[in-house]
């Protein structure tokens, strides 16, 4: 499926609906057309440091080991541009990591962050909705990723990217990435989790500045980045944490309260 047709499906989706450190950046991707992505948001510490998605106009989704966040901004394509007409900034009221978060095993690195005001739905920022069950992608199946991460492979102290970008990543099996040929079991890559990144000669990746960020399968949510090994790494491939039918319950509850 081209980058192209699952942007076009992610959008459709929602027009249906109503719709190791900060690690992970966008390898072998492509810009997007601005703001074709409404629900992404851009987290800050002093500075832009993950992404996130918007599932509710008072909720952002991201990974639990982006700490410190203190805004989030929405409606952002180019970092640098003042971007008035389209950009909307919400203080952080709230920070819930999952309960259960472990950050030597990598296990539920899940977070939600509670805004202090909701945001305006607009064309340039809407909620994309959770699905009542997410469906556990297969091997082989080929799904996005997007954020404002480096560009540079296997590089420390990336620069973000100056727009959003996006790629296809191809679905890995626990079985493969557990194997020595990736992870080797260090750490354990868990049913909670999803192997995702290049085949053949093209590199496809998550790196530095993409922490939090969607990985979405046919237009659907189904998990956030991770972590992954050196950029573009075909051996330590990016992992996302999969939204299971444990993981949506514990986000709808903690919203609901």
């Amino acid at each position: 499926m081209s980058l192209l047709k699952n942007l076009l499906i992610s959008c459709g989706f929602l027009l249906v609906v109503q719709s190791t450190g900060h690690a992970s950046e966008i390898i072998g991707g492509k810009e997007v057309p601005p703001h074709s992505m409404p629900y992404m948001a851009l987290l800050k510490t002093r500075k832009p440091v993950c992404g996130g998605t918007l599932i509710d106009p008072k909720w952002v989704l991201t990974a639990a080991h982006c700490v410190g966040i203190k805004e989030v901004l929405l409606g952002v394509h180019a970092i640098k541009k003042k971007e008035k007409e389209s950009r909307q900034v919400s203080k952080v009221k709230k920070s819930v990591p999952h309960p259960q978060y472990n950050k030597g095993t990598k296990v539920n690195d899940l977070m939600l962050l509670e805004l202090q005001t909701p945001v305006t739905t607009t064309k340039w920022v809407k909620s994309l909705k959770l699905g009542q069950v997410v469906k556990d992608p297969a091997a082989g199946s080929r799904c996005l990723v997007a954020g404002w991460g480096g560009t540079k492979e296997k590089k420390k102290n990336q620069k973000m990217s100056a727009v959003l970008m996006a790629v296809n990543v191809t679905v890995i099996s626990r079985a493969d990435c557990n194997s020595p040929k990736h992870y080797n079991g260090k750490p354990a890559i868990t049913g909670g989790m999803i192997c995702a990144g290049s085949t053949g000669n093209t590199k496809a990746d998550t790196c530095q500045g993409d922490s939090g960020g969607p990985f979405l399968c046919n237009g659907q949510l189904v998990g956030v980045t991770s972590f992954g090994g050196k950029c573009g790494d075909t051996k330590e491939t990016g992992v996302y944490s999969f939204l299971s039918k444990k993981q949506l319950k514990w986000i709808k509850q903690t919203m609901g309260s």
